[in-house]
């Protein structure tokens, strides 16, 4: 069974609305990148050396990584001389299950790491901007969602408005916030909503953190201290530290994604706003830079949009068009009776 027939199979049976929503998220992507590698494709049917350079180019070009690309293009020439492959249509199945392939490790867990035993403390780091707040906010409703209590800690106690800003989000999905005033100590009220989080038995406890302070080395103690104070009350927690990166920075997100995860214990990665950019192959580079799982990404403004990472759905969506009309035309060649 060719490889675009074995993921179509595997897509198949996920939710169909999930699917839905990693074709709509990359549409962007799709268009961009895999357009012009099936243009490619399409342009020199033949693998030489000016396919493989062309290759390269657009792989970079869609921030996939200077590091990882090199690796590709070489695993794919490994596989072209293996295979005595001759035609560049060859390669297409080949490159599609050498990306599932980067975007995941076997027995890696994309799934949160719950508490058994009471409540889960999820951690949320990463610079202002890059969407945490709003990330907090649409991971606080699909724990509703399954019908957990949660409860929201306001440690950006240093952003004008960030505050006032995660309790619009509480009021929205309906969970209480535990706050104190502006410029108060961050480990303080992190310390606060444990307690409180303790009193009412809640399921859930997510805490936000400032993106900046004086310099990198004050926000890093800030971090190290909040993880301490978390530690001491719940042993074996935070359960995860999730670093949100904003997908649309490319390169700068990686940067940002190195820096966290050298210093502040990061667990796994949310990629946000994947729809509104063009080089979603930035999900490749930071997954192989940082050897760290992507837990969620972004795919939209709405409140479901933000979506347990997949990589068969991935790529599925990146290739969609082609996979199906690889599948179909599996089919149509397939013998009666085979």
């Amino acid at each position: 069974m060719s490889f675009f027939k074995r993921l179509k199979e595997s897509i198949s049976a996920k939710a169909e609305a999930v699917t839905n929503k990693f074709r709509e998220g990359l549409a962007k992507t799709r268009d961009a990148f895999v357009g012009q590698v099936m243009d490619l494709f399409t342009r020199r049917s033949k693998i030489d050396e000016a396919f493989f350079e062309e290759l390269e180019e657009i792989l970079i070009g869609a921030d996939v990584g200077v590091n990882t690309v090199m690796e590709l293009i070489d695993d794919l020439r490994a596989e072209v001389k293996k295979r005595k492959i001759e035609e560049a249509s060859q390669l297409k199945p080949i490159l599609s299950e050498k990306l599932v392939g980067l975007l995941k490790n076997e027995g890696e867990e994309a799934e949160l790491r719950m508490n058994p035993d009471g409540i889960t403390v999820i951690l949320f780091v990463g610079v202002n901007g890059v969407g945490k707040t709003t990330t907090i906010g649409k991971l606080a409703w699909r724990f509703k969602q399954q019908g957990k209590s949660v409860l929201l800690a306001a440690g950006d106690t240093f952003r004008a408005g960030a505050i006032e800003q995660l309790e619009v989000w509480g009021q929205r999905v309906g969970v209480e916030v535990s706050r104190q005033q502006a410029g108060s100590d961050p480990a303080a009220v992190i310390y606060d909503a444990v307690h409180a989080a303790k009193q009412r038995g809640v399921d859930v406890l997510l805490c936000d953190t400032a993106g900046r302070l004086q310099n990198k080395a004050n926000l890093m103690e800030e971090l190290a201290k909040i993880h301490r104070v978390i530690q001491r009350e719940i042993p074996g927690a935070p359960h995860e530290t999730l670093l949100v990166l904003d997908a649309t920075t490319g390169q700068n997100a990686l940067q940002q994604a190195k820096l966290f995860g050298e210093k502040s214990g990061v667990t796994g990665l949310v990629l946000t706003k994947l729809d509104g950019t063009a080089k979603g192959g930035i999900v490749i580079a930071i997954r192989q830079e940082l050897s760290l799982p992507v837990k969620f990404v972004g795919l939209g403004e709405k409140m479901d949009d933000l979506q347990q990472f997949d990589a068969e759905q991935f790529v599925h969506a990146l290739f969609a068009g082609l996979a199906e009309n690889e599948a179909a035309e599996t089919d149509a060649n397939a013998e009666p009776g085979a």
